[in-house]
């Protein structure tokens, strides 16, 4: 039995401190106040993070519009490079026009449009360009198109590119046309 506040079962007549009206008011009570405090915290950090996110997807998406942009300019300042170096030959080709109507020389004729040809060749050549070597090699579908067979003429060009029909190129080792071709067979 309790009378007073005392304790009467522990025998020396002292008062439980383990009891409620013992405790002092404001532990028991901010109990929910640290809750509420901890859930502004995770409110205020989920609402950073969501700032965060929306941030970043904004900037990715800023990202790939500039680079689809860039990407676009690219290719066409890159044909226009190629352009702006073929228009010498260009020049060359009407000069070499003009000169045909009044040419009565064959042979300088020739000349001339070697000469216009070479310029070509070589301008495309600089700029990456290389022909693809196929006669007398193994047919390669990955490299040729195979325009019809014939009977090979020797026994060795059998599977073998015969003659081409249209040349293959690459352009800086990459293949951009196939060859087409007549195969042995």
């Amino acid at each position: 039995m309790q009378t007073n506040g005392q304790d009467t079962e522990n025998g020396k007549g002292m008062p439980d401190i383990n009891a409620d009206e013992n405790l002092s008011g404001t532990t028991h009570l901010n109990d929910a106040l640290a809750d509420e405090s901890e859930l502004d915290k995770k409110q205020q950090e989920l609402n950073e993070m969501r700032d965060k996110y929306l941030r970043l997807v904004a900037e990715f998406d800023n990202f790939k519009k500039r680079t689809a942009k860039e990407r676009i300019e690219l290719m066409q300042t890159a044909s226009k490079e190629v352009i702006i170096s073929l228009l010498d030959v260009l020049d060359d080709s009407e000069r070499a026009a003009k000169q045909l109507e009044n040419a009565t020389d064959i042979n300088a004729v020739k000349d001339g449009v070697a000469l216009v040809f070479n310029k070509l060749k070589s301008t495309l050549q600089a700029k990456g360009l290389k022909p693809m070597e196929s006669l007398h090699t193994e047919f390669n579908p990955d490299l040729h198109d195979a325009i019809t067979e014939i009977p090979a003429p020797s026994e060795e060009l059998k599977g073998k590119v015969i003659d081409d029909m249209q040349k293959g190129y690459y352009l800086n080792d990459k293949l951009i046309r196939h060859a087409k071709v007549i195969v042995g067979k």
